[in-house]
């Protein structure tokens, strides 16, 4: 098997240049594996989104949503830690964390309260940047799990760490819902993973026998789940409630938290393995993720407060798989590149005037080499 294209960014070939004249700059190239696996992870989430209120009625679905659920945000979470490698606190660094993850956040908590204000008529719903509502929550996450890489390289066993750190946000109802700070927690070691993984950790997942041995893998995933489904709450998957907030013993959350921190890394080494390393038609949309995953929110929400999936028809197995279907079309479409140009002022705001000159002056430095 050729080897897997190096996860960072790479330089492509120089034209050749007489001696004495000075070489172009390289060009830069995505990754398309990586392009690849958000894209999918992102339609993942959004089919999860539209399923969930079809749950109640479908034990099937229910099955498929916990499957689903248990890989998709690692998955995910994942790769981000993998592309944090190499934060410090660089100026330039910093600049971005404030405009591609604090501004958006700011922008669309807000957004997303008024929203829910207007759109389910519910004017006492608070706008606060202290409670993360709906989907805005990773961004928060990000931003504190970011913050923190320099930490996890210097401590000797930062997986356990993280793992123990996740253990006992389980365990601790008393953490509240400030910045969803049982989430930025319960979800950390999957961060702290992709930090450490290596080109050669996604090689080997990608291998032949890792691709066919996913699926029976998956098979016995989706077996189990049905049989979960009646017994036990998919509230587990969601990592946003303690044990004891979830109404069982504190001892469950260690089990639960362990146990599905297993299964998650299990199912995302078996999602890992079917992503295609090539260009696909869908590769250039990988870039457009975040995009897609905050704006279908209000399409999913929106669904929910004007009745969209009270339909009887759509409970039924056609009517699942039309709204799979529709959930894939529709965050595809917001990844696109025109979406992301005509978002890119609250995504991607340069707002060079609101820091320092030497801080600004360093990003073009560095957007130009």
């Amino acid at each position: 098997m050729s080897a897997m294209p190096s996860p960072r960014t790479r330089d492509t070939a120089q034209a050749n240049t007489a001696p004495a004249a000075p070489q172009a700059r390289p060009a830069k190239q995505r990754d398309a594996f990586f392009d690849n696996a958000k894209y999918l992870a992102i339609v993942l989430v959004a089919m999860g989104h539209t399923w969930q209120p079809l749950t109640d009625h479908s034990r099937s679905a229910e099955a498929l949503y916990m499957v689903v659920y248990a890989f998709h945000m690692p998955a995910f979470i994942l790769i981000s830690g993998y592309f944090s490698r190499s934060f410090d606190m660089r100026a330039d660094r910093l600049q971005r964390l404030v405009t591609g993850i604090a501004v958006p956040y700011i922008l669309f908590e807000a957004a997303y309260s008024v929203f829910k204000k207007v759109a389910d008529d519910d004017p006492g719903h608070p706008v606060s940047l202290l409670d993360p509502w709906y989907l805005t929550w990773f961004l928060v996450a990000l931003f504190v799990w970011r913050l923190t890489t320099p930490m996890w390289k210097v401590v000797r066993w930062p997986v356990p760490l993280a793992l123990a750190i996740a253990v006992l946000a389980s365990v601790s109802p008393d953490i509240g819902d400030d910045l969803d700070l049982q989430r930025v927690l319960q979800f950390l070691p999957f961060f702290v993973i992709g930090l450490f993984m290596k080109p050669e950790h996604f090689q080997l997942m990608r291998r032949r026998e890792v691709r066919i041995l996913s699926v029976p893998v998956f098979a016995a995933a989706l077996v189990v789940a049905y049989w979960a489904a009646p017994r036990m709450t998919s509230a587990w998957f969601y990592h946003r409630d303690s044990a004891q907030e979830l109404g069982t013993p504190w001892w469950a959350g260690v089990v639960m938290t362990l146990a599905l921190f297993g299964c998650s890394m299990v199912l995302t080494a078996c999602f890992f393995s079917w992503v295609p390393g090539r260009k696909m038609w869908f590769t250039v949309l990988g870039a457009g993720t975040l995009y897609g995953y905050l704006l279908h929110g209000f399409l999913v929400k929106g669904g929910r407060f004007w009745g969209w999936f009270d339909y009887t028809w759509l409970h039924e197995p056609l009517g699942e798989i039309f709204v799979t279907l529709v959930a894939a079309a529709v965050v595809t479409l917001l990844c696109t590149p025109p979406v992301q140009r005509m978002f890119r002022f609250a995504m991607e705001p340069k707002m060079e005037w609101a820091f320092k000159r030497d801080a600004a002056e360093l990003a073009r430095g560095r957007a130009r080499s």
